[in-house]
């Protein structure tokens, strides 16, 4: 009998909720075979089979919240059946030694190359904690090599890190406290992941913010044009591709820092973060060369991401490989903010409130104007403050006058 347990599959995660299960009891199960979703702090992820054979318990209904090394679900992979027959076999030749005619020798088997079983994931898990996979003594059906039998590989060679035992520790606590749900709010889940990158983002970069004013005036009507021409696409996606032709002529702004080598990353993607609140906390999925795509494209796909999050369908890779955040707050209200930066990157814009103003224009004449608040936090350590002047001066520059994008769509 096999125990499929949960596994930490990535992200510093240490619990998650079961999902849905894609198999019942009684189900014949093939290695690699997709059983459960479980929802981490981040995205859904599927568990696999460890071996074949057939579901025979489930011990976690939907809906629950476990933690890491939990067992899920149990499938009987028939080898202890086999073991038992030959067990009664062996037995049987030693009751009855008089049948026998002639003393029987075992076959001389030439051995085989060892051949390591384990899925790609156990691997990788390996790999990243410098485990020869070759040392490990599978678990698993034919000597599969699991994930548990990696990370009990580890335990047992004193390798038990501060994390882990921190893990431990808050879960022991957590089911020794008895609090009513009316006197506490659980800090877990994304909520604890977005206080420890929001802490390691401020104790590592020094931060300035940068504030300042956008006329959307221009663009909201241009934006009207569009749409009377069926055309939808939101401000948003406008800010995207400003956004991608300011960062081009001010690289410091999609950049890195790489401190233990001295130098400055200039990056050539523009793959930009998008800050998405969702029911479950604050999500960032990542709409990918944005500078590469027409508005229409970057409309379609910020849409389609922006769902995913809501619906808590977020990959891994969703999330990963962010050269540059931005945090739309504006519909919620609020003129001005200090927004994050999300590490390692070293900055990010924050849109604000939109609201009709009085403007003194060019002629001295005053007009009603739709005016926006920006803020944009920046990594000190590699940028100036004039520097984050000039950037949004180019940004308010293309917004202000939209049909300049058309020069820059591909």
């Amino acid at each position: 009998m096999v125990e499929v347990k949960f596994h930490d599959i990535g992200e510093g995660m240490t619990e998650g909720e079961v999902v849905n299960y894609l198999v019942k009891v009684g189900d014949r199960v093939k290695v690699d075979q997709p059983l459960v979703e479980m929802q981490t702090d981040k995205m859904v992820a599927e568990i696999p089979s460890p071996t074949s054979g057939i579901v025979k318990k489930i011990h976690v209904e939907e809906g629950t919240t476990i933690t890491i090394g939990s067992v899920l679900l149990e499938i009987d992979d028939g080898i202890a059946v086999v073991a038992e027959s030959s067990s009664e076999q062996e037995v049987a030749a030693v009751l009855a030694p008089e049948k026998r005619s002639k003393p029987v020798h075992p076959p001389i088997v030439k051995q085989a190359p060892k051949r390591i079983i384990a899925a790609p994931h156990t691997r990788r898990i390996a790999r990243e904690n410098d485990v020869d996979i070759e040392q490990v003594v599978g678990s698993g059906s034919a000597g599969r090599v699991t994930d548990e039998d990696i990370y009990r590989f580890i335990r047992d060679r004193g390798r038990k890190g501060e994390e882990e035992v921190a893990v431990e520790k808050e879960v022991r606590e957590a089911e020794e406290t008895k609090v009513s749900a009316a006197d506490t709010i659980p800090f877990i889940g994304i909520r604890k992941q977005i206080a420890m990158k929001m802490t390691a983002s401020l104790s590592t970069i020094p931060h300035v913010t940068h504030f300042d004013e956008v006329d959307l005036t221009n663009l909201l009507e241009y934006r009207g044009e569009l749409k009377e021409a069926g055309e939808h696409i939101s401000v948003v996606a406008f800010f995207l591709k400003a956004l991608t032709i300011t960062l081009k002529e001010f690289p410091l702004f999609n950049a890195r820092l790489e401190e233990e080598n001295n130098v400055i990353k200039l990056l050539k993607d523009y793959h930009i973060g998008m800050a998405t609140n969702t029911e479950k906390g604050l999500l960032v999925p990542v709409l990918r060369d944005v500078d590469k795509k027409s508005l229409k494209q970057v409309q379609d796909e910020m849409k389609a991401l922006t769902k995913k999050a809501q619906e808590q369908k977020l990959a891994a890779d969703d999330m990963k490989g962010g050269t540059f955040t931005i945090s739309n707050v504006g519909p919620l209200g609020g003129i001005a903010a200090t927004p994050i930066i999300n590490h390692p990157q070293t900055s990010i814009i924050a849109f604000h409130k939109t609201k009709k103003m009085p403007v003194v224009m060019g002629d001295d004449e005053i007009k009603i104007r739709s005016i926006m608040t920006m803020s944009l936090s920046f990594d000190h350590r590699i940028i100036d403050g004039a520097d984050s002047v000039m950037f949004t001066n180019r940004f308010i520059e293309l917004i202000e006058h939209p049909k300049k994008l058309l020069l820059y769509l591909h």
